[in-house]
Protein backbone atom coordinates (compact mmCIF):
# COMPACT_ATOMS: atom_id res chain seq x y z
CA UNK A 1 0.00 0.00 0.00
CA UNK A 2 0.98 3.43 -0.86
CA UNK A 3 0.33 7.21 0.35
CA UNK A 4 -2.35 7.10 -2.43
CA UNK A 5 -4.28 3.76 -0.86
CA UNK A 6 -4.05 4.74 2.56
CA UNK A 7 -5.89 8.49 1.63
CA UNK A 8 -8.30 6.73 -0.10
CA UNK A 9 -9.06 4.52 3.16
CA UNK A 10 -8.58 7.26 5.34
CA UNK A 11 -10.87 9.09 3.11
CA UNK A 12 -13.45 6.22 3.42
CA UNK A 13 -12.89 5.91 7.25
CA UNK A 14 -15.14 9.64 7.30
CA UNK A 15 -17.83 8.40 4.88
CA UNK A 16 -17.58 5.00 3.51
CA UNK A 17 -20.75 6.25 1.06
CA UNK A 18 -18.46 8.60 -0.86
CA UNK A 19 -18.91 8.48 -4.46
CA UNK A 20 -15.89 7.30 -6.87
CA UNK A 21 -16.03 10.48 -8.03
CA UNK A 22 -15.57 12.45 -5.18
CA UNK A 23 -13.14 9.99 -3.97
CA UNK A 24 -11.03 10.85 -7.28
CA UNK A 25 -11.38 14.57 -6.77
CA UNK A 26 -9.95 14.45 -2.91
CA UNK A 27 -7.38 12.39 -3.96
CA UNK A 28 -6.38 14.17 -7.43
CA UNK A 29 -6.87 11.29 -9.75
CA UNK A 30 -8.68 10.07 -11.97
CA UNK A 31 -12.26 8.36 -11.18
CA UNK A 32 -10.74 5.07 -13.15
CA UNK A 33 -7.73 5.11 -11.01
CA UNK A 34 -9.61 5.42 -7.53
CA UNK A 35 -11.83 2.97 -8.70
CA UNK A 36 -9.16 0.58 -9.84
CA UNK A 37 -7.30 1.87 -6.51
CA UNK A 38 -10.67 0.65 -4.19
CA UNK A 39 -11.25 -2.64 -5.77
CA UNK A 40 -7.84 -3.54 -5.40
CA UNK A 41 -8.09 -2.63 -1.83
CA UNK A 42 -11.32 -4.85 -1.68
CA UNK A 43 -9.74 -7.33 -3.49
CA UNK A 44 -6.52 -8.09 -1.64
CA UNK A 45 -8.71 -8.01 2.03
CA UNK A 46 -7.04 -4.41 2.83
CA UNK A 47 -10.66 -3.31 2.89
CA UNK A 48 -12.41 -6.11 4.45
CA UNK A 49 -16.08 -4.16 3.92
CA UNK A 50 -18.25 -1.31 4.52
CA UNK A 51 -20.48 -0.44 7.69
CA UNK A 52 -23.03 1.26 8.18
CA UNK A 53 -23.71 3.37 11.43
CA UNK A 54 -27.54 3.60 12.67
CA UNK A 55 -28.61 6.83 14.53
CA UNK A 56 -29.44 3.98 17.29
CA UNK A 57 -25.64 3.09 17.22
CA UNK A 58 -24.78 6.69 18.46
CA UNK A 59 -26.33 5.98 21.69
CA UNK A 60 -26.13 8.39 24.49
CA UNK A 61 -25.51 5.79 27.20
CA UNK A 62 -21.88 5.45 28.53
CA UNK A 63 -19.81 3.62 26.69
CA UNK A 64 -16.00 1.79 28.00
CA UNK A 65 -13.35 -0.02 27.54
CA UNK A 66 -12.51 -2.54 30.55
CA UNK A 67 -9.54 -4.85 30.53
CA UNK A 68 -10.06 -8.16 31.68
CA UNK A 69 -7.46 -10.51 34.23
CA UNK A 70 -8.71 -14.37 34.13
CA UNK A 71 -7.57 -17.36 35.92
CA UNK A 72 -6.42 -19.40 33.65
CA UNK A 73 -8.06 -22.58 34.79
CA UNK A 74 -11.66 -20.99 34.11
CA UNK A 75 -11.30 -18.94 31.37
CA UNK A 76 -13.47 -21.29 29.22
CA UNK A 77 -16.47 -20.62 31.91
CA UNK A 78 -15.36 -16.75 32.64
CA UNK A 79 -15.57 -16.44 28.49
CA UNK A 80 -18.80 -18.55 28.02
CA UNK A 81 -20.55 -16.10 30.85
CA UNK A 82 -19.17 -12.95 29.42
CA UNK A 83 -20.58 -13.56 26.01
CA UNK A 84 -23.80 -13.93 27.56
CA UNK A 85 -23.76 -10.35 28.91
CA UNK A 86 -25.25 -8.47 25.77
CA UNK A 87 -24.18 -4.77 27.02
CA UNK A 88 -20.82 -6.51 25.87
CA UNK A 89 -20.73 -5.04 22.48
CA UNK A 90 -17.13 -6.39 21.66
CA UNK A 91 -14.60 -8.78 23.12
CA UNK A 92 -10.96 -9.32 22.23
CA UNK A 93 -7.84 -11.27 23.34
CA UNK A 94 -4.44 -9.02 24.06
CA UNK A 95 -1.79 -9.47 25.40
CA UNK A 96 0.36 -8.73 28.39
CA UNK A 97 -1.08 -8.27 31.61
CA UNK A 98 -4.77 -8.29 30.62
CA UNK A 99 -6.45 -11.20 28.90
CA UNK A 100 -9.26 -9.67 26.95
CA UNK A 101 -10.34 -6.11 25.97
CA UNK A 102 -14.03 -5.54 26.13
CA UNK A 103 -16.35 -2.76 24.87
CA UNK A 104 -19.22 -1.93 27.13
CA UNK A 105 -22.09 0.00 25.99
CA UNK A 106 -25.10 0.66 29.40
CA UNK A 107 -27.98 3.10 29.20
CA UNK A 108 -27.10 5.22 32.47
CA UNK A 109 -24.46 5.26 34.78
CA UNK A 110 -26.48 3.47 37.41
CA UNK A 111 -27.25 0.47 34.76
CA UNK A 112 -23.28 0.81 33.84
CA UNK A 113 -22.69 0.17 37.34
CA UNK A 114 -24.36 -2.58 37.48
CA UNK A 115 -22.90 -3.86 34.55
CA UNK A 116 -19.50 -3.66 36.15
CA UNK A 117 -20.54 -4.98 39.33
CA UNK A 118 -21.83 -8.28 37.40
CA UNK A 119 -18.80 -9.10 34.82
CA UNK A 120 -16.38 -8.58 38.25
CA UNK A 121 -18.47 -11.20 40.29
CA UNK A 122 -17.87 -13.45 37.35
CA UNK A 123 -15.88 -16.33 39.46
CA UNK A 124 -12.63 -16.37 37.78
CA UNK A 125 -12.36 -12.72 36.87
CA UNK A 126 -9.50 -11.46 38.91
CA UNK A 127 -8.73 -8.18 38.32
CA UNK A 128 -10.47 -5.23 35.80
CA UNK A 129 -9.55 -1.97 34.83
CA UNK A 130 -12.38 0.28 32.92
CA UNK A 131 -12.05 3.59 31.10
CA UNK A 132 -15.34 5.37 29.99
CA UNK A 133 -15.13 6.29 26.21
CA UNK A 134 -16.08 10.41 26.09
CA UNK A 135 -16.15 12.37 22.99
CA UNK A 136 -15.04 10.28 19.74
CA UNK A 137 -12.28 12.18 18.28
CA UNK A 138 -11.91 9.58 15.09
CA UNK A 139 -14.31 7.14 14.00
CA UNK A 140 -17.86 8.06 14.83
CA UNK A 141 -19.50 5.98 17.22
Amino acid sequence: MDDLDHRLIALLRSNARLPIATLAAHLGVSRATAKARLDRLVENGAIAGFTVVTAAAQSHGVRAITMIEVETKREDAVLKRLMGIPELRQLHTTNGRWDYVAELEAADVAAFDDLLRTIRQIDGIGATDTSILLKARKGGV
